[in-house]
């Protein structure tokens, strides 16, 4: 049975790992390669090699509410979506407030993790860190990997014809920091996800001109939804998820693409996505639409070819004297520090079982948190699959026969490239991973049985937002505090943005009986779900 765990990495997911082996009595070392905890929310003027890098201008994408682990909410004077800054401060105040940071040496890499000689009888690592130039071997029972996957840069230059030729300059997303340095300049932007999006708006404010090209489009959703809500609040919800496996898919597909055009027609501002409906990772961003309507920013398709000064268009335009060119192409998943084999199949691709365990090893001793991408926010994420992870190598939850595993991985895989496009593991439904992760260790919500002793707990459970807190609220974690922090949830949301004085309205009668009535529907629904 593993006793010592090693924890590489101490932003969301390292801090989720480190405080959730701590919880079953492991005894955890995380190794930090910066000197203070936050990982990609420690910003800087400068991107370092080997470490996550954001621009000045980052906010949250996912609300207070949904983006907290799942017992330390967010303090309610915080705004519902923060500044990398601000988020920053809250991770500090969760390591303070679980005693972590005694458990973690700061300024140490991990430079090499290798398999012990007998790895098959005892599954421990040999883990290799740096500290002010010195080296040191150490042998830990088991491995958490919590280093995300926003260090590495994907830089595909051999994709774009005449690059070589260009003679502005060009670099990549994660070395643009602030709107200043670009101020009465010509800028592309490549790749419309949500840096790219996030950039070309602040760009749009401050440079000459600014072109987004994009190669496939994309949906771009505002964090401010229904009636002022956030969005995650009224989209991430069970009911949602439960009419999206029971409809069918040509049902499910046009109730998608409708919410996704609520706010505006994709097509009219050429943003419309080539397969439209796919449940790919929309982009956020409130202003995108806006910068479009007023000219700051014009959208492009995928570049044919650079000149020494232009970029030529695949319909045939040309955007003439181009002064710099940012490459918002997303992530490598690399791991110099060890062996790329174990966590990735023949075909050079991640492969994880449940994005958490490699499915080939001997011992289920090295665990990956925090690499799945799914609509919901990170630190439940990981608080989930750090409770199993620990577990598992703890030896109180088993994984299925490394047969078993690899089977369902492969079934999984086709799965999800028909409903994102591409057969990574790493794409999930939010709702659907998180209820399978947390059954694994008994601490999924128990509808039914809530249904009976709890009914209006029930409602806000499968109607309102699939909050973090529903993942502490009974079984192995339990959080005492989780049942209120649902409740609340609403009114917290609103406090947040409410700070002057306004008349109050109390729910009418009519709406609390329409509620009442949907307490049988419910449990239809739960029965049908469950038979």
């Amino acid at each position: 049975m593993a006793s010592t765990v090693a924890v590489i990495g101490s932003g969301i997911s390292g801090l989720a790992a480190l405080k959730c082996s701590l919880e079953v009595g492991l005894h955890a070392t995380c190794f930090e390669k910066g000197d203070y905890v936050g990982g990609l929310w420690n910003f800087t003027d400068h991107a370092e090699d080997g470490r996550a890098s954001i621009y000045h201008s980052v906010f949250t994408n996912s609300c207070k509410e949904m983006m907290c682990y799942p017992d330390f909410p967010i303090p309610d004077e915080y705004p519902n979506f923060m500044h990398n800054s601000l988020f920053l401060e809250y991770l500090k105040l969760y390591a303070k407030h679980f005693d972590l940071l005694r458990h973690i040496q700061f300024k140490t890499a991990v430079v090499g993790i290798q398999k012990r000689p007998n790895f098959a009888a005892t599954g421990q690592w040999d883990v290799v860190t740096e500290h002010d130039g010195k080296q040191k071997s150490t042998i830990f029972d088991a491995v958490l990997i919590c280093t995300g996957h926003h260090v590495y840069p994907n830089l595909p230059l051999q994709s774009f014809r005449g690059i070589e030729k260009f003679k502005g300059q060009y670099m990549h997303n994660r070395d643009y920091k602030h709107p200043a340095h670009y101020a009465g300049k010509n800028v592309l932007v490549v790749g419309l996800g949500n840096s790219g999006a996030d950039i070309s708006v602040e760009l749009g404010r401050t440079a000459k001109k600014v072109v987004l090209s994009t190669r496939s489009g994309s949906w771009i959703m505002s964090r401010v939804w229904d009636n002022g809500y956030p969005w995650d609040m009224v989209y991430l919800t069970r009911y949602q998820s439960f009419l999206s496996h029971i409809l069918p898919r040509v049902v499910s597909d046009w109730l998608y693409e409708s919410t996704m055009e609520k706010h505006f027609k994709h097509s009219h501002y050429g943003l419309v996505p080539v397969n439209k409906t796919l449940r790919k990772e929309p982009v956020f961003n409130d202003d995108l639409a806006a910068s479009i309507t007023c000219g700051t920013v014009v959208v492009k398709p995928h570049i044919k070819e650079f000149t020494e000064t232009s970029a030529v268009f695949e319909d045939g335009s040309t955007m003439e004297n181009v002064d710099v060119v940012i490459f918002a192409t997303g992530y490598c998943y690399a791991y110099p520090f060890m062996d790329d084999a174990l966590v990735k199949n023949k075909k050079n691709k991640v492969s994880l079982y449940k994005g958490v365990f490699p499915p080939k090893l001997e011992k289920p001793t090295m665990a990956v948190i925090g690499l799945v991408q799914s609509l919901g926010g990170i630190p439940p994420t990981s608080d989930v699959q750090a409770r199993w992870a620990v577990r598992v190598i703890k030896g109180t939850c088993n994984l299925p026969p490394k047969e078993t595993m690899i089977d369902e991985l492969n079934e999984e895989e086709g799965e999800k490239k028909n409903w994102f496009g591409r057969s990574e593991t790493l794409s999930t439904d939010y709702v659907t991973y998180m209820d399978e992760l947390s059954s694994f260790i008994g601490s999924k919500p128990n509808l039914p049985l809530l249904c009976l002793t709890d009914p209006k707990l029930a409602l806000e459970v499968f109607f309102g937002p699939c909050s973090p807190y529903q993942f502490r609220l009974c079984g192995t974690g339990k959080w005492d505090g989780a049942r209120k922090a649902i409740l609340n949830q609403w009114k917290r949301t609103i406090a947040a943005t409410r700070k002057r004085v306004v008349p109050t309205h109390q729910e009418s009668s009519f709406i609390n009986l329409v509620k009442i009535l949907f307490l049988p529907l419910l449990l239809l629904a739960l029965y049908l779900a469950c038979s």
